[in-house]
């Protein structure tokens, strides 16, 4: 029985506590394009990660895991000398993984409304709406989050969406207060650019970049949509190191 891609990535991703090499094998070593920027090129940088890691006696638990086309993204949980969230996106070029982006905070919460930062549904529903939901998700984060028009986030957002964000809670209000936050006279979030909407039915991720507290950083966010509203939210964010600091060339993006 052939394997989808979204389990071949999940078992590659379990590898992490073993130190197996062969889940690996999913990675083509010849086209692989890393943009973790404190990962070497390549599948055998991976392996070698994985090995040392795996010594450490990590847990690794993939929470929900989507397919779109030729991308698979997952939603994870590790469980290193700290518990981190993470999100991991891979493209695929003929059975292979030929390229990979993440994301990853530590864990946080929960918050106050009792959401942690993975709990909730993990199974896509409508399938069919697919197409729809990616670009009603592109026109929120373009339209509220990157041009700041938060009295259009009722558009959007159902009014007491379930909130996974550890510093928020459910609901418009609190959504609108963390956007309109300032530090040192600034905004404290400010998205600029939205590279990429990733959808498998009700489930769409999107990935950004701009500042958060003055500092470059990327932001991956989940949404669960019902009928054209976000009910859901889960994110991370990571600050972006300086160049001088990466192990490859690729860039976050």
């Amino acid at each position: 029985m052939a394997f989808a891609n979204k389990d071949r990535v999940s078992a590659m991703l379990k590898s992490i506590e073993t130190g197996d090499p062969e889940p690996i094998s999913v990675v083509n070593e010849a086209k692989y394009i890393q943009h973790n920027p404190q990962t070497h090129e390549g599948s055998e940088g991976l392996a070698v990660l994985f090995a040392r890691l795996s010594k450490t006696k990590p847990r690794v638990n993939i929470v929900r895991a989507f397919e779109d086309g030729d991308y698979v993204f997952a939603h994870t949980e590790y469980d290193f000398s700290r518990r981190n969230i993470g999100f991991e996106v891979f493209r695929f070029e003929d059975g292979q993984a030929v390229e990979h982006w993440d994301n990853i905070q530590p864990r946080l919460g929960p918050n106050a409304s009792g959401h942690s930062m993975v709990d909730g549904p993990t199974v896509p529903n409508d399938l069919d709406q697919t197409e729809q939901n990616r670009v009603r998700i592109g026109r929120f984060v373009e339209t509220v989050l990157i041009g700041r028009r938060f009295d259009l986030a009722a558009e959007f957002l159902a009014p007491e969406y379930a909130e996974h964000n550890p510093s928020m809670t459910d609901g418009l209000a609190s959504f609108e207060a963390s956007l309109n936050a300032e530090s040192d006279g600034h905004p404290t979030i400010m998205y600029d650019r939205l590279h990429r909407v990733l959808v498998e039915g009700s489930f769409a991720l999107t990935v950004s970049e701009g500042y958060r507290t003055g500092h470059h950083t990327s932001f991956y966010d989940l949404f669960r949509i019902e009928d054209g509203i976000i009910v859901e939210h889960w994110d991370t964010t990571e600050k972006i190191a300086p160049q001088s600091e990466w192990k490859n060339e690729n860039g976050n993006f």
